[in-house]
């Protein structure tokens, strides 16, 4: 059977894709957040996984911005000059991550699972007003979360959403929109990042992003017939699971 760099036939990441877009679907969050623990436990290298993630991300921002484009949620305008600090921001990732050991990658992606973990039980406050944003403010956040969330190989919407929402009174539904569209700068530019600097399994990552968009159809349907407090609790047991086995992996 037909083998990748990975050392993974495609039938195995085809169901890993499949698996990752229901679940990304189900709870509503970027892949690479799924994705990097999973590729981590199945034994890939931390730089490998990070790779993978990142161009997998390509195909699940670009559907879902399509989707939501189409439901009129997606701020074009306000997005757009985030995206593309994010796009600059994210050229940086490959730069970056080149400069660390697969332990302080790990170390960063454990603080970034703490968070994401954190900010499950709390919930972020809506304002009826949506402030007049600095354009030059938005393209600044676009750079650092371009840079950062791509060196780890997330989306960074986890982190955007909140700020969007906490602090610029972005309502809701189009700050959820706008972190996904975020997603398709920054990973578009982090891949061209990343395979610039060589190493990166593409045509994993290709594979495993064409069928999470099967997965993702799956997912969302899931989310349609479960209660939302049920998808809570399952998504905080998710987080423990990636905060319990990474801690492992580094510290024992």
């Amino acid at each position: 059977m037909l083998k990748f760099n990975s050392g993974y036939c495609m039938v195995e990441l085809i169901l890993l894709g499949s698996g990752v877009g229901v679940l990304s679907g189900f709870f509503g969050i970027g892949g690479g957040t799924i994705l990097v623990p999973i590729l981590l436990m199945l034994g890939f290298e931390t730089k490998s996984a990070i790779g993978i993630s990142v161009i997998q991300m390509v195909f699940s921002s670009i559907y879902g911005s399509y989707l939501n484009n189409k439901k009129g949620t997606l701020d074009v305008p306000m997005v757009g000059v985030i995206g593309i600090g994010g796009f600059l921001g994210a050229l940086l990732s490959g730069g970056i991550a080149s400069y660390f050991d697969d332990t302080t990658l790990e170390l960063i992606f454990l603080s970034f699972s703490v968070f994401a973990l954190v900010r499950m039980f709390f919930k972020t406050k809506e304002h009826r007003d949506q402030r007049e944003i600095s354009k030059s403010l938005l393209f600044l956040i676009g750079i650092v979360l371009g840079a950062i969330s791509m060196t780890i190989g997330v989306g960074g919407s986890i982190i955007l959403v909140p700020i969007l929402v906490g602090f610029l009174h972005v309502p809701l539904k189009k700050a959820i929109s706008a972190g996904l569209f975020f997603v398709v700068f920054s990973s578009i530019a982090g891949s061209i990042s990343h395979i610039a600097l060589g190493g990166v399994d593409y045509e994993s990552g290709i594979i495993i992003g064409l069928a999470s968009l099967v997965g993702v159809f799956i997912g969302i349907h899931l989310k349609d017939k479960v209660d939302s407090v049920l998808q809570r609790k399952l998504l905080i047991g998710f987080y423990l699971l990636v905060v319990v086995y990474l801690t492992q992996r580094i510290f024992l």
